[in-house]
């Protein structure tokens, strides 16, 4: 299920619009939701597998199913890779580049060129799933977060490091994320601004968790965060997703 070229293309359904070009939606065709009722009407547990090319507002559909696999536009090899995922043989870790938001009415006004409440950087509502969300059959925890200092020239960097442990009972690829804000910044600056991450790939948990050190190196399990932030006091996040498992 999902949208097509011809639901989302400039040059498909939406030049048909009163908008000429734009949509007026960016929902799930009603016939898919629909369907999607009378499968669960009829007790049937549902994993969607979606595809599309943008961010799809999935209403009710999001609480009716046990699970979304989003694939986008998969190639030759989506068939296979979507059965690895739903078989149990690859464990999935993606995190999505855009905001899905709740509905259409969370974008403002398509003529309002100003930033305010457009994309994760400045937006302040909840959104349907944010920027860089992704589950996985493994769930994380992280721990030990330590800057390299507690203040911050404007000129010059910032270094963190964290362990981020598996916790499950399979191998997996835990994406840490870091953002940071400026709560006193005297001209307007995004709501959070992703300013570093690194995919680490973890052994299942046996005898311990395993963990990974992020902090200033060059290895498969180490990134380095440069922070080039304003003059003044900042605030930083680590792990802005929570550690659930699909």
């Amino acid at each position: 299920m999902g949208t097509s070229p011809l639901i989302e293309g400039e040059e498909g359904e939406a030049i048909l619009s009163e908008e000429a070009g734009d949509r007026i939606n960016i929902g799930l065709p009603q016939a898919q939701v629909d369907f999607v009722k009378q499968l669960v009407a009829a007790g049937t547990k549902i994993v969607l597998v979606l595809a599309g090319g943008s961010a799809i507002a999935l209403g009710e559909v999001a609480d009716l199913v046990e699970a979304i696999i989003f694939v986008w536009y998969p190639g030759q090899e989506g068939g296979s890779a979507v059965a690895d995922v739903l078989f149990g043989d690859a464990n999935p870790a993606g995190r999505l580049p855009v905001t899905f938001y709740q509905s259409a009415d969370q974008l403002p006004p398509f003529e309002d060129y100003a930033m305010a409440g457009r994309t994760y950087r400045y937006m302040t509502q909840a959104p349907l799933y944010p920027f860089g969300y992704g589950l996985s059959y493994t769930h994380f925890e992280y721990s030990n977060l330590h800057m390299s200092a507690a203040t911050l020239p404007a000129d010059g960097q910032l270094n963190l490091s964290l362990d981020v442990k598996n916790c499950g009972d399979r191998a997996g690829d835990e994406v840490v994320q870091l953002y940071v804000c400026y709560p006193d910044s005297k001209v307007t600056r995004p709501v959070k601004e992703l300013r570093g991450f690194q995919r680490v790939t973890l052994i299942r948990a046996r005898r311990g968790l395993s963990s990974s050190r992020w902090m200033p190196a060059n290895s498969p399990t180490t990134a380095r965060a440069d922070l080039p932030l304003s003059r003044g006091r900042s605030r930083c996040w680590s792990a802005v997703l929570p550690p659930t498992s699909a």
